[in-house]
């Protein structure tokens, strides 16, 4: 099919090849080297960043390219970008070195702060999400033409709300924003997956909210973030603004919620999330 903006298809191809650099590494006990901030990166993880640092360069060389693997870049020279790439080789890194699937490649366009569109690429299956605010958001499997996906508003008849939830990444003031979320909407289901899948759940209307209120980087973020917006969905932070990437000095992320853009449920949450 043809994607509505011109830079997806070139993107997505280029996600799946990087996923194809990382397989070889994978369950085959690769070295793990522990990075600055205690978290851990391997030769997978620098393969994919390698091969998607060229194929994004001979794409588009006017778009400068920030990736986990190359962020050291200072803040006074990303202050002057108005497009980049925000890239992640290598999302799930432990659960990559565990053996589990859950682990992807995410990139994502942003302009003046605002993603433009993301690609998320599986890996082990060949699966992608790709989508984009007011551009659509599609699923695509190997052998098949993508299939154009969309959050749900709510659960089905008989079906508990769902929340996904990190199997490694809590905290206190999420610990609470669920008990409140289970007051006011009943028992709630609890989807654990690895990586910046959580966010695709949503898109593709398996789940109803991801609320994050625990560290998480910008490149961990920003494409899924795309998919999910192409899917119908939205990323506030905990006063309600569209989620952004401003080009400042620190690359974390504050909280954020992750939730159909038409939820019935959506000041409630708000509401739970400030409190």
């Amino acid at each position: 099919m043809t994607f509505p903006h011109p830079l997806m298809a070139p993107v997505v191809e280029l996600a799946l090849q990087a996923g194809e650099a990382i397989l070889p590494f994978w369950r085959t006990g690769t070295a793990v080297t522990t990075k600055a901030d205690e978290s851990p990166v391997t030769a997978a993880d620098l393969a994919a960043h390698h091969l998607i640092l060229a194929g994004l360069t001979a794409l588009a060389p006017d778009i400068p390219v920030l990736s986990e693997e190359d962020a050291d870049i200072p803040q006074s020279v990303r202050a002057s970008w108005q497009r980049w790439w925000l890239v992640d080789p290598l999302d799930g890194t432990k659960e990559f070195i565990n053996g589990s699937e859950e682990f992807t490649v995410n990139i994502a366009l942003i302009e003046r702060g605002q993603v433009v569109f993301g690609v998320v690429s599986m890996p082990t299956s060949g699966r992608f999400y790709v989508g984009g605010a007011g551009l659509g958001a599609w699923r695509g499997d190997q052998g098949a033409p993508p299939l154009a996906i969309q959050v749900r508003q709510a659960p089905a008849a008989g079906e508990a709300f769902t929340v996904v939830a990190s199997r490694r990444h809590s905290s206190p003031e999420q610990e609470r924003l669920l008990a409140g979320l289970s007051a006011s909407l009943g028992p709630l289901e609890l989807a654990n997956v690895g990586s910046s899948l959580k966010f695709c759940l949503l898109a593709e209307g398996a789940a109803d909210c991801y609320p994050r209120l625990a560290p998480t980087s910008q490149w961990d973020t920003a494409a899924a973030q795309g998919v999910l917006e192409g899917a119908g969905g939205e990323v506030l932070d905990l006063g309600g603004a569209t989620f952004s990437y401003p080009a400042r000095e620190s690359l974390l992320n504050e909280f954020f919620l992750a939730l159909p853009a038409k939820a019935p449920w959506r000041e409630k949450l708000l509401e739970l999330a400030r409190a």
